[in-house]
């Protein structure tokens, strides 16, 4: 071998490990983070128990409690999480597309080989045998280039889109399915507490009767049975509080829950204190709607998130179908390679055009698969619609129900406290007897729990429409 050539060998060994070395600094970063994000979920893996972080949401408004929960519960992040994963996968994809695609620098595969062999020289059975060896070292470049794919990386490139718009949004209807059960269960917070207040409301008339019956009782105007009978009422007034205050301890962990906070957050009490005349506090959240069924379904039909999930996946299955039968097609491709083993180097270049003719029917057979996908697709479309026609048509039934329901509650609370002040009036002075005064105190507390009950289903039924027609909800000013 001349001096030319055994100058080409170094420099042709230094190019090889010096692309090695390039791409191994371009993976350095890439394991650094990859190493991190282990260090990081490591204390959920072995369950070790969090740092404690106390939270203090009292006196929020709902839209405050709302945007809370969107940055702290785990499924919203999940979902944010899977869309960057969507993301990641069409980055990922790109590396398979052809020279002529929109993206033809990501077309070159280049690669880089290196190997030292040692070996014996060959010696007859009578020959004297030696243990030494002589080495040859060896160094490859090779580049190749998928020149036209006859449409397969176009087509998984658009499926891949149609997928990350799903995972859009799917992250969108997370962010609504957590609006929602937020709302609920404040709802039923603020409904359980005034609930309460008025259990506790009715405790104290019940109380008072029976201490106005015993006074009566000294007097001769009572009999004994009358004051077993107060005393009674007021035990069972007491037994619907202690169930009101249990209604509200539940309500409170699953607003909790609805939030993603933890007992080491702290608990209801500490995080958010029993609200204050809750029974004073019912005011609107969000104004009243009216509009009907029809309308409502017309608008969530385009609008809902679950609605443009599917149809994001039935697009993304009809991109599938395009893939199945690209694959059909032959593939052309391009390769040149330099290759020095000491203490020769040669190169070489060729062209592929590759055309299956026959497997099994496996092609033809993924591409009646891929359409089978497709109508399962186009079926969880319809599947879709119809549920939210519906969950439409429910919630619309419920919020004019509760509008319904409240205005009669109303006018109960308004009969049942006038009839409550005359049969209190007249029972100081004989002229009804306590079984009449008993009624009026229970009327009342029910018409009140009533027009309460009914407000919030009212309420829960607006933030139920946001939610199913995909719409920003609009939060009265100041609550």
């Amino acid at each position: 071998m001349g001096t030319q050539d055994r100058c080409r060998a170094p420099l042709s060994s230094f190019a090889g490990v010096a692309l090695a070395a390039v791409a191994l600094a371009a993976g350095c970063a890439t394991v650094r983070r990859a190493r991190d994000a282990q260090e990081a979920v490591s204390p959920a893996g072995e369950g070790a128990s969090p740092a404690a972080r106390k939270a203090d949401l009292g006196g929020k408004p709902l839209a405050d409690l709302v945007d809370y929960a969107m940055t702290n519960r785990p499924s919203v992040v999940s979902a944010r999480i899977a869309l960057e994963d969507a993301r990641l996968a069409l980055r990922q994809l790109a590396a398979d597309a052809p020279l002529i695609s929109e993206t033809p620098w990501t077309a070159p595969k280049a690669s880089v080989s290196a190997a030292h062999s040692e070996s014996s020289r060959g010696t007859t059975h009578r020959a004297h045998r030696s243990f030494g060896t002589d080495g040859r070292a060896a160094v490859s470049m090779s580049l190749e280039l998928l020149v036209w794919d006859f449409g397969r990386y176009d087509a998984k490139a658009k499926a891949q889109a149609e997928r990350v718009v799903a995972a859009e949004l799917a992250l969108v209807r997370e962010g609504f399915s957590v609006f929602d059960e937020v709302s609920r269960a404040y709802f039923d917070v603020m409904e359980n507490f005034a609930l309460l207040e008025v259990a506790l409301t009715n405790e104290t008339q019940y109380a008072s009767h029976l201490a106005q019956t015993e006074e009566r009782l000294k007097s001769g105007d009572a009999y004994r049975l009358d004051v077993l009978r107060a005393r009674l009422d007021l035990a069972r007034a007491r037994e619907r509080t202690v169930a009101a205050s249990n209604s509200c301890a539940m309500a409170g962990a699953e607003l909790m829950r609805s939030l993603g906070i933890d007992a080491s957050c702290g608990t209801f009490d500490e995080v958010f204190g029993a609200p204050a005349h809750a029974l004073g506090a019912v005011a609107e959240n969000f104004a009243g709607t009216s509009y009907g069924a029809a309308d409502a379904y017309s608008l969530a039909r385009t609008n809902a998130p679950a609605v443009q999930v599917a149809r994001a996946k039935l697009r993304a299955a009809s991109r599938e179908v395009d893939y199945a039968v690209a694959d059909l097609a032959p593939n052309v491709s391009a390769s040149v390679s330099l290759r020095w083993a000491d203490p020769l180097w040669y190169w070489g270049w060729g062209v592929d055009a590759v055309q299956s003719v026959f497997q099994g029917f496996r092609k033809t057979t993924a591409v009646d698969r891929a359409v089978a996908s497709m109508r399962m697709a186009e079926a969880d479309v319809l599947a879709a619609e119809q549920r939210l026609s519906a969950e439409v048509e429910t919630a619309i039934a419920s919020r004019d129900n509760a509008v319904r329901a409240r205005a009669t509650a109303e006018a109960s609370v308004r009969s049942a406290r006038e009839n409550l002040e005359v049969v209190t009036r007249q029972f100081a002075v004989g002229d009804v007897d306590r079984i009449e005064l008993s009624d009026s105190i229970s009327e009342l507390s029910a018409a009140v729990g009533g027009s309460v009950s009914a407000f919030y289903n009212g309420q829960r039924a607006e933030a139920a429409l946001f939610a199913l027609l995909g719409v920003y909800p609009q939060y009265i000013s100041g609550q």
